[in-house]
């Protein structure tokens, strides 16, 4: 079913790109009318509009690791189509815009705003594109899951989109890219950058990560909105736990003395919310304590679909500590 023959027209005003030369949208106005615009959406097609997020997020993610492949598109909407997926591979107009020659050519685009135009550059037209596809699915949680292995060719791909849909339902909106400092601000500890030092234990190695130096039992906190995608024991990294957020960037916190007890793995966390405590677990076998000094490693780690790699998140750990104080200066001149 082409998304062109629903009544996307009316409801579709959010999409239309700013004219040029006006300034650019602040972050909040354009979550608003990005929300809108996966609602509007889901409303016509009956797919659940935190599918529609997931799937616009990872793509905005992919964009960001790989921008040599996937040029960023201006616009709300974040998923990429070439020129080529978009026209048809065997298209000799790279740049079709006709939804007839367009579906003749097998190209993916698809005019969801009824003007007759299947615009790359529009926004309701790349959303009503990857929502015809779905649609050719099935609206179901296990047809989705297909979709999408079938459109990535890719494991990491379907369970990256699992992970933000799951957030985006637990909290019921977008706006969720806040971040916290991993410990509180009212706790005595240190930190200083010390990502790629060397290290020895278990092989030759590089720190991959900012140690904070505090005592036994200071809380540890997520330092963002995401979900828990492993928790255990870890050689190197003792009792350890590891977030994924809506930026498919991997928290990592390892030498723990232990975790919040009701955290499980595949939990939804927020912000400040307690994972466990500052420990000195690990170089060992579990249960291993006190080969060093109690402190928190914190670790993040990119993902652009293929791999994974290590960052130096100490100026991350510098800005998101001054937040929480601003946060907390607000707070209190407020009450």
């Amino acid at each position: 079913m082409l998304l062109s023959t629903l009544p996307f027209a009316a409801a579709g005003a959010t999409a239309e790109q700013a004219p040029q030369g006006q300034p650019a949208k602040d972050i909040k106005t354009e979550l608003t009318e990005r929300k809108q615009l996966f609602d509007e959406v889901s409303e016509v097609t009956g797919i659940p509009w935190h599918y529609l997020a997931a799937i616009d997020q990872y793509e905005r993610t992919l964009t960001i690791a790989n921008p040599k492949k996937r040029p960023r598109r201006d616009g709300l909407i974040g998923i990429y189509y070439s020129d080529l997926e978009w026209a048809g591979l065997a298209n000799p107009n790279h740049e079709d815009r006709n939804p007839r020659t367009i579906s003749l050519f097998g190209g993916k685009g698809r005019d969801g705003s009824g003007d007759g135009v299947a615009d790359r550059g529009n926004d309701l037209d790349v959303l009503s594109t990857m929502a015809s596809y779905l649609l050719s699915y099935g609206t179901g949680e296990d047809q989705f899951k297909l979709a999408l292995w079938n459109y990535y060719h890719n494991p990491r791909s379907v369970e990256r989109i699992g992970q933000f849909y799951r957030i985006y339902s637990a909290f019921g909106r977008i706006d969720l890219h806040e971040h916290a400092f991993p410990l509180p601000l009212g706790a005595e500890y240190s930190y200083r950058s010390t990502w790629g030092a060397s290290r020895g234990w278990g092989g030759h190695r590089i720190h991959e990560g900012t140690d904070l130096f505090a005592g036994y039992g200071v809380p540890v906190r997520s330092t963002c909105y995401g979900i828990v995608e492993i928790k255990g024991w870890n050689p190197y990294g003792g009792w350890r736990v590891g977030l994924r957020d809506l930026n498919n960037v991997y928290h990592y916190y390892a030498h723990l003395s232990g975790f919040e007890k009701k955290l499980q793995q595949g939990d939804i966390v927020k912000p400040g919310q307690v994972l466990g405590w500052v420990g000195s677990s690990g170089y060992g076998k579990p249960g291993t304590q006190g080969k060093f000094p109690p402190h928190l490693h914190f670790g993040l780690y990119r993902d652009n679909g293929k791999t994974e790699w290590s960052f130096d998140p100490y100026s991350y750990l510098r800005k998101w500590e001054r937040e929480d104080r601003l946060r907390s200066q607000k707070k209190s001149g407020s009450s």
